[in-house]
C-alpha cells in the first residue's frame, strides 16, 4: 500500500496554493488528484490520444504558471481547471486542422449529443458523467443547448456558431454564456 503524502489529504485550493510555491511534493499531489479529470476532457475534445496527453501536459505548465492568480471565489480549482483543459484542447483542435468542421460533422456531434441516451462503450464512470451531462443539457433552452454542444464539444468560436446556426454574432455569444451559466445551475442543483 503507497503511502499517503499530507499533500495527498490537502484539499484543491490549498493544492493549488503549494503549487503557486513551488513545492515539488505538492505539484505532484497536484497532478496525481487531477490528471484524470485533466487527460479525460482532453481527450474528449480532441478524439485524439496522443494530442490530449500533449494537451494535459500543457495545461499543467499553464496551471503552475497561473497558479498565484487563481481566485477560490470565482470557481472551484476544479471548474478553473477543466476550464484551461477545454481552452487547451480546443486551441489544439484549431491547430491541427486547416479548414473549419464539416457541418455534416458538426450536425451528427448535435445529434448525438442532444437526441437520446449515449451508446457508450467507456468506463461506468465516465458513461455516468456523460449521461448527467446529457440530461443537464435537455433541461435548458434547446438553442442554449445546441450552442453549449457546438463551442464546448464541436469547438466552435462564437463567430461559427453564428454563421452555423444563423444568428447574429452577439445572440450567439449569448446562448453560449447564458447555456453554460445555466448548466452550472443545474450541476449545483443536482449536487445539492
Amino acid at each position: 500500500m503507497a503511502a499517503v503524502s499530507r499533500a495527498d489529504r490537502a484539499d484543491d485550493a490549498a493544492l493549488l496554493a503549494g503549487l503557486a510555491l513551488d513545492d515539488p511534493a505538492v505539484s505532484a499531489a497536484f497532478v496525481r488528484r487531477f490528471q484524470s479529470a485533466v487527460f479525460g476532457m482532453a481527450v474528449s475534445i480532441t478524439r485524439d490520444a496522443a494530442l490530449a496527453q500533449d494537451v494535459s501536459q500543457e495545461v499543467f505548465v499553464r496551471v503552475w504558471r497561473a497558479a498565484g492568480s487563481y481566485d477560490l471565489r470565482r470557481a472551484s480549482v476544479l471548474t478553473w481547471l477543466l476550464t484551461i483543459t477545454r481552452n487547451a484542447a480546443i486551441d489544439a483542435v484549431r491547430a491541427r486542422r486547416a479548414e473549419p468542421t464539416d457541418d455534416l460533422v458538426l450536425d451528427r456531434l448535435l445529434h448525438e449529443t442532444l437526441s437520446s441516451a449515449p451508446d457508450l462503450e467507456e468506463s461506468a464512470v465516465h458513461r455516468l458523467e456523460t449521461e448527467q451531462a446529457i440530461r443537464r443539457l435537455h433541461r435548458i433552452a434547446p438553442e442554449q443547448a445546441r450552442a453549449v454542444v457546438l463551442a464546448v464539444v464541436g469547438g466552435c468560436t462564437a463567430a461559427e456558431v453564428s454563421r452555423r446556426e444563423q444568428i447574429p454574432l452577439g445572440t450567439a455569444k449569448t446562448r453560449i454564456r447564458t447555456g453554460l451559466r445555466r448548466l452550472r445551475e443545474e450541476m449545483a442543483v443536482d449536487r445539492g
